[in-house]
């Protein structure tokens, strides 16, 4: 299988504490965080990133070079901030097969079974499939609705301030055709989150949810940047 690692982000929220390098090459025990994401993916059958990279993209590309252990590592290269949405187009051009592919954030970590989500994905004929992770306090994250078969109806950015929710885990599973036809606007940014994936929905995409819950963090924030050190894996 393929996997997409967003990887492209400056990280301006942890710049007091990680002033140097791309975000997901922030340090945690002595390894970048992005090591950990390709070691719990490979793990699971990944046999090949694509790495969608643009704020100082040399460091991951002399870190990483061309292969991590057994997998394949390519690079699709930002010449300008593209945002989350963005990258992920710019990537699918780097992607060598057609089968179901995944995609994840470069900056979190959320431990999801691979095998069970591929069902659950192929027994929906789902297009794209989301990981969800619940929470009980949402003050960081939009929340994602669904109905009782797990089928997406509504990205809800108004739900940042809510309580318990399912929420956008960061990991995605696709096929690529899904994406046809969702060419940017314009030259600016584009959030998978806030932009891409509503007007794939409006579209009529079949978009599933897929709760889990195994373990997560996110280091956006210098708090649980810190914290990610005793819940990654050490393996």
């Amino acid at each position: 299988m393929e996997a997409i690692i967003l990887a492209g982000g400056v990280g301006s929220r942890l710049k007091a504490v990680v002033p140097d390098v791309p975000k997901p090459m922030a340090p945690i025990n002595g390894r970048p965080f992005l090591e950990y994401l390709l070691n719990y993916w490979a793990g699971q059958g990944v046999s090949r990133f694509v790495l969608s990279v643009g704020y100082k993209c040399q460091i991951i590309e002399e870190y990483f070079s061309a292969r991590h252990k057994e997998a394949e590592v390519v690079y699709a290269v930002e010449e300008q901030p593209r945002g989350t949405g963005g990258g992920l187009l710019l990537a699918l051009e780097g992607l060598r097969g057609s089968d179901s592919f995944l995609v994840m954030n470069g900056d979190t970590f959320f431990e999801v079974d691979l095998a069970l989500m591929r069902r659950y994905h192929q027994d929906r004929r789902a297009e794209v499939t989301i990981a969800l992770r619940e929470v009980e306090a949402n003050s960081r994250y939009a929340s994602v609705e669904i109905d009782k078969d797990g089928k997406i109806t509504a990205f809800d950015n108004r739900a940042r301030t809510s309580g318990r929710a399912l929420i956008n885990g960061g990991v995605y599973l696709a096929e690529r055709y899904a994406f046809a036809g969702m060419v940017p606007e314009s030259n600016e940014p584009v959030s998978i989150e806030d932009q891409l994936y509503p007007r794939m929905l409006v579209a009529g995409k079949r978009m599933y949810g897929f709760p889990s819950f195994g373990r997560f963090i996110d280091i956006g924030i210098p708090e649980d940047y810190r914290r990610a050190a005793a819940l990654l894996p050490r393996a």
